[in-house]
């Protein structure tokens, strides 16, 4: 299979979890809260210890470098990491000229501090340094909790649009049940330690 597979995967409670995560399509898992999800999602970007196996396009985990793997699983967290002063020194070169309309920013948003930018301003700089370093799977912790209404479509849309025109695996955390129902391909929800097919889900 083209995408991300976790097969048999433990990690914290969860026990068995099985996933397919094709090229180009999201999966999303929801649950109660520490239930297990962003563990799951640390798990499959080589940041967890865990037990089964995890493979992308029919390689395995275990096969590749944490640090090549984790070029190509990119995990977007809920708290953004930054970690020098100017937003540009997070970025690809030549990012800042490909910024998508989407997010809202100004052309100069590169040259800006880290330390200016407001909470939903940096996860949406985080989704766009995830997706301008070409991943082949996306793994999202619920990527638009800090954002309005209006704000939330449009990054849903923008992701969609990327995630479908670049074949992104893309398994997304979330809690939102309208979210759900507008981005997801497939969706699972974690009962006790099992990751489960909602209804209506493949």
């Amino acid at each position: 299979m083209t995408g991300l597979l976790l097969d048999q995967v433990s990690v914290g409670a969860l026990t068995g979890v099985s996933l397919a995560v094709p090229a180009g399509r999201v999966v999303c898992v929801s649950g109660p809260s520490g239930s297990g999800k962003s563990r799951l999602l640390r798990a499959a970007a080589d940041l967890e210890s865990h037990g089964g196996e995890i493979s992308l396009n029919g390689t395995s985990q275990g096969a590749v470098p944490a640090h090549q793997w984790r070029r190509q699983v990119v995990m977007v967290p809920a708290d953004s990491q930054w970690w020098f002063d100017e937003v540009s020194a997070h970025f690809p070169e030549g990012a800042g000229e490909r910024l998508p309309a989407a997010l809202g920013f100004p052309a100069d948003v590169m040259a800006w501090s880290v330390s200016r930018l407001s909470s939903g301003e940096r996860q949406r700089l985080a989704l766009w340094r995830a997706l301008a370093l070409k991943p082949q799977a996306l793994l999202l912790d619920e990527p638009t909790a800090n954002l309005d209404g209006d704000s939330t479509l449009n990054i849903e849309n923008w992701l969609l649009d990327e995630i479908q025109r670049q074949q992104i695996a893309t398994l997304w955390v979330a809690h939102d049940p309208a979210q759900i129902r507008r981005v997801a391909d497939a969706h699972y929800g974690i009962r006790g330690t099992a990751l489960e097919p909602e209804h209506g889900s493949d």
